[in-house]
C-alpha cells in the first residue's frame, strides 16, 4: 500500500480564483439564479456554480444562518470548493430523478465535479436507517487534474456570533483496504451514476483523514426578534446557534498514491473568527469527501441537560455518530438517491412539460418540513424584490395557510397524496388554534408557531448592497381573507382525491365558512400583503366566495351536517353579485383592484377562472385578461410576456420603487388563456407560447425566484413555492386542454 503524499498548501488572498472572477461583475455576488438547492426536509442549502455554499440556516429552515453570503459578501460566511484556475467551463446539473447536485468543472488540464448532498434514508437502508443530519460534499477529478481550493468560514447566528476554532489532529490517518468485489456492488445504483469511481478495485484504498475541525460558537443573549416566543419548539430551532465540525475521507484508484489534505486555520477579515483553507491536487480516480455537522458532543450535552440517561446517549451516538470510511460515504449517496428516485416514481404526470414539473415537485419536497407537512415558502430570507433601496425584502422561512394550501392542490395533482395527507394533520393543528375571533393567521411557523416577530439586523448590507436585511415577518398578524378560500378549496380537493374529510375536519371546516359568512366584507391586507391601507380587495373577495363554495359542495357531495346551509348560500351569492358590480371598470371593461381602486389593473384575478368562479370564456373575464396582455405603457400588465402582479409605480402599497414581473402570475394567465380556449382556440397556442417561455426564465438546473427582472434576471427568495406550484397547475390544466381540443 502506498503512502500518502502532501500535495496541499493554502490558497493566497492575492490570487484570483474561478470564484473570484465568477463574482466580479455582481460586486462580489453571484446571480440568484445562479444557484441550485440541496436539503434534506429539515434544512436547505443553496450552491453556486462556481462550487460555494452561500446560504445555509441550520439546523432547521428557520434558524440561524452559518453561511448567507448571499446577504452580505464580508461578513456573511460560505464554504467553498473551487479550482484554483478560473480558465474552465462551469456546469451544475441534478443528478436524474433526485435532490443530489453535481458541479462540474472542465478545462483542456482534467475535469472535476463536486457533488453536494443531505442524506435522506431509504427503506430498507443497507448503510443507516436513520437521517444523517450532515451536509457532504465530495470532490473528485474525472480526467486529467486539478488543483481545488477550500475555504470553509462559518458565520453563526446570522453574523452575530464569534466562534472559535480547534483543529484536532490525531496524527493517524485511519487507512481502510479494499473489500472483495461482491453482487451487492455490481447492483449499485452508485456505480451506475459513478462509472469512473470503484473502491472495489484490488488496488483502490481509502483513509479517513486525521484532522477534525471544531468551530464552537459563542452564546448571545437577544432580546429581541426570532425566537423570543412562547412555543419551546419554535425558541429551540429559532435560537438554535451550534458546535460543528468539518472532517473528511480520502480515496483513491488506479494504483497511485492518494492525496492528504491539510486544513489549515486562518483569520477571517469579518473578525468573527478563523476558518480553514485547503489547496489540494486530485488526479483522475482521487476523491476527497468532506462533512459538515453539529458535534455529537453537543448533542449529548443537551440531551443530559433534559434527563436523557447515559444509555440512552450511547443509542444516539451508534445512531448519529457512525463510523467513517469511503464505502459508507458512498452507500450514504447510494441511499440518498434512491430515496428521491423512489419518491419521484409516485408522480402520475405525464404531459408534455414532465421534466419540468417533475423538478418542480422535487423542489416542493424540498420545501417540506418533514416533521409537520409544513411548506415553506422559500429556504431563503431578504432577497430584494428589487435593487436598489426600495426596501422590499422579506424572510419567506415560514408557512403561508395559501402557499401550503396551493402545494396540497400540486401534489394531489401529481398522485402524490401522502404529502397531501400530512399537510392535512397540520392544517387540523392550526385549526384549532384559531384566532379569539374564531380566524386563521395568513402565515405560522414551521412548527405551528403563531409569534414571528420582524427585526432587522443593520450589520449585514443585504445581497448586492440592498438592505435591509430582515428576519422574521410583520405581516403576521395581517388581515388577507383570501386565504380561507385557498385552504377550502385544497381541503375539498383532499376529500374528493385523497381521503374523505372526517367528522373533527368537518366541523373545523364549518367554522371557517361561518367565520368567512362573518367576516367577507371587511377590508384587508390582500394577496400581495401590501404595507399600505386596508381595501376590499377583488381577489380576496374572490377567495371569500371560494370558500363558501367549498363548504356547500362538501355538504352537497358527502350529505354533512350543516344548519346554517342557507346563510352560506345566501352569502355565496352576494359575495358574487357584488364582485360583479362593484369591482367592475364598465368604462374601462375589467376587474378592478379593489372596489376602492377601480383604476387600478391587478393579475390576481387571472385566478378567477382557475378557481371556477367564473368559466374562462366569460366576456369580462376575457377583457380583463387580454387588458393584462397589453404592455404597461398602454394600460396593462405585461412585458415581454412576463406579467407583473400591479404597476408598482402607480399603486399605493405602502412601498416604494419598482419591482420585476411576477413568476406567479405569468403562469397564472398561461393557464387562465387555456382555459378561455374553448371559445378561440389561438390563445391555447399562445398559453403554449408563454408557458414554454416561461420555462425559459427557469436557471439552469430549472429553479424559480418569486420574479424576474426586465433584463431576466432573478429577483426575490429563492426558489419560491409559489411559483413551481403555479408551474405544475399550469402545465396540467394546458395539458388537458391540448388533449380536449386533440379529439
Amino acid at each position: 500500500m502506498s503512502n500518502p503524499v502532501v500535495v496541499s498548501s493554502s490558497p493566497s488572498a492575492e490570487e484570483h480564483r474561478l470564484t473570484d472572477a465568477m463574482r466580479r461583475s455582481l460586486r462580489g455576488y453571484l446571480p440568484i439564479d445562479q444557484y441550485g438547492l440541496i436539503g434534506n426536509l429539515h434544512t436547505a442549502a443553496l450552491v453556486g456554480m462556481d462550487g460555494s455554499i452561500d446560504f445555509m440556516c441550520w439546523p432547521e429552515f428557520d434558524s440561524p444562518s452559518v453561511f448567507c453570503r448571499m446577504l452580505d459578501k464580508d461578513k456573511g460566511g460560505h464554504f467553498v470548493i473551487t479550482p484554483e484556475n478560473c480558465d474552465l467551463t462551469c456546469k451544475q446539473q441534478y443528478l436524474p430523478f433526485s435532490n443530489v447536485l453535481s458541479t462540474k468543472f472542465l478545462s483542456e488540464q482534467g475535469v472535476g465535479s463536486v457533488t453536494d448532498y443531505m442524506h435522506r434514508p431509504r427503506p430498507g437502508s443497507r448503510s443507516h436507517g436513520y437521517m444523517l443530519p450532515w451536509l457532504m460534499r465530495t470532490v473528485e477529478v474525472i480526467r486529467g487534474e486539478l488543483t481545488f481550493d477550500l475555504e470553509c468560514f462559518p458565520a453563526f447566528d446570522y453574523a452575530r456570533a464569534k466562534h472559535t476554532l480547534e483543529i484536532h489532529d490525531s496524527g493517524l490517518s485511519e487507512r481502510q483496504c479494499p473489500s472483495k468485489h461482491s453482487s451487492e456492488a455490481e447492483e449499485s445504483i452508485f456505480q451506475s451514476v459513478f462509472t469512473h469511481w470503484d473502491l472495489t478495485q484490488e488496488n483502490a484504498e481509502s483513509f479517513v483523514g486525521s484532522q477534525r475541525v471544531v468551530f464552537t460558537p459563542e452564546k448571545i443573549e437577544h432580546h429581541d426578534g426570532m425566537g423570543f416566543t412562547s412555543n419551546p419548539a419554535d425558541h429551540a430551532a429559532q435560537t438554535a446557534v451550534n458546535p460543528m465540525d468539518l472532517r473528511f475521507v480520502v480515496g483513491c484508484t488506479g494504483g497511485g498514491s492518494c492525496p492528504l489534505v491539510c486544513l489549515e486555520s486562518v483569520p477571517h477579515k469579518s473578525g468573527l473568527g478563523n476558518g480553514v483553507t485547503s489547496r489540494f491536487t486530485l488526479t483522475e480516480g482521487q476523491r476527497v469527501t468532506f462533512i459538515l455537522r453539529t458535534t455529537p458532543e453537543s448533542v449529548a450535552e443537551e440531551l443530559a441537560k433534559t434527563g436523557v440517561g447515559e444509555a440512552e446517549i450511547a443509542t444516539y451516538h451508534a445512531k448519529y455518530d457512525p463510523a467513517l470510511s469511503m464505502k459508507f460515504v458512498e452507500r450514504v449517496l447510494e441511499d440518498t438517491l434512491l430515496y428521491w428516485l423512489g419518491w419521484i416514481r409516485s408522480c402520475k404526470y405525464a404531459g408534455r412539460w414532465l421534466e419540468n414539473v417533475e423538478r418542480s415537485a422535487l423542489i416542493l419536497k424540498l420545501l417540506t418540513y418533514e416533521p409537520t407537512g409544513a411548506v415553506v415558502a422559500a429556504v431563503t430570507f431578504s432577497l430584494p424584490e428589487a435593487i436598489g433601496d426600495s426596501g422590499r425584502n422579506w424572510d419567506y422561512r415560514f408557512t403561508w395557510v395559501r402557499d401550503s394550501a396551493f402545494t396540497m392542490y400540486a401534489f394531489m395533482r401529481l398522485g402524490l397524496n401522502k404529502e397531501a395527507k400530512c399537510y392535512m394533520n397540520f392544517v387540523s393543528k392550526i385549526c384549532r388554534a384559531k384566532n379569539p375571533d374564531g380566524g386563521l393567521q395568513i402565515m405560522y411557523t414551521l412548527r405551528g408557531g403563531r409569534e414571528l416577530p420582524e427585526l432587522i439586523l443593520p450589520h449585514l448590507e443585504g445581497y448586492r448592497g440592498c438592505a435591509p436585511v430582515r428576519i422574521g415577518n410583520g405581516a403576521a398578524d395581517h388581515i388577507q381573507l383570501d386565504i380561507y378560500g385557498e385552504l377550502l378549496d385544497a381541503v375539498y380537493l383532499y376529500n374528493k382525491y385523497s381521503n374523505p374529510l372526517s367528522y373533527d375536519e368537518w366541523v373545523d371546516v364549518k367554522a371557517l365558512v361561518d367565520y368567512v359568512c362573518d367576516n367577507y366584507d371587511q377590508p384587508d391586507m390582500g394577496i400581495w400583503e401590501v404595507r399600505g391601507r386596508k381595501q376590499n380587495f377583488t381577489y380576496s373577495k374572490i377567495q371569500c366566495w371560494v370558500a363558501v363554495d367549498r363548504g356547500l359542495r362538501l355538504v352537497e357531495k358527502r350529505d354533512l351536517p350543516c344548519r346554517n346551509i342557507d346563510k352560506w348560500r345566501r352569502v355565496r351569492d352576494t359575495i358574487y353579485e357584488e364582485v360583479m358590480e362593484k369591482a367592475w371598470n364598465a368604462e374601462e371593461e375589467y376587474f378592478a383592484q379593489s372596489y376602492e381602486t377601480k383604476d387600478t389593473l391587478d393579475a390576481a384575478v387571472l385566478a378567477m377562472p382557475l378557481v371556477f368562479f367564473c368559466d374562462g370564456t366569460d366576456p369580462r373575464f376575457v377583457k380583463t385578461m387580454r387588458r393584462i396582455m397589453l404592455p404597461p405603457h398602454r394600460g396593462g400588465l405585461t412585458a415581454n410576456n412576463l406579467v407583473f402582479r400591479y404597476n408598482a409605480m402607480e399603486t399605493d402599497d405602502g412601498l416604494s420603487g419598482e419591482e420585476g414581473a411576477f413568476s406567479l402570475c405569468t403562469f397564472w394567465l398561461a393557464e387562465a388563456l387555456a382555459r378561455a380556449s374553448k371559445a378561440n382556440l389561438t390563445l391555447l397556442y399562445k398559453a403554449q407560447v408563454i408557458m414554454d417561455e416561461m420555462i425559459m426564465y427557469g436557471n439552469h438546473v430549472g429553479l424559480f425566484s418569486e420574479e424576474v427582472d426586465k433584463s431576466g434576471k432573478h429577483l426575490g427568495n429563492f426558489p419560491q413555492a409559489f411559483t413551481h406550484i403555479a408551474l405544475i397547475s399550469a402545465a396540467f390544466n394546458i395539458d388537458r386542454a391540448l388533449k380536449t381540443n386533440h379529439k
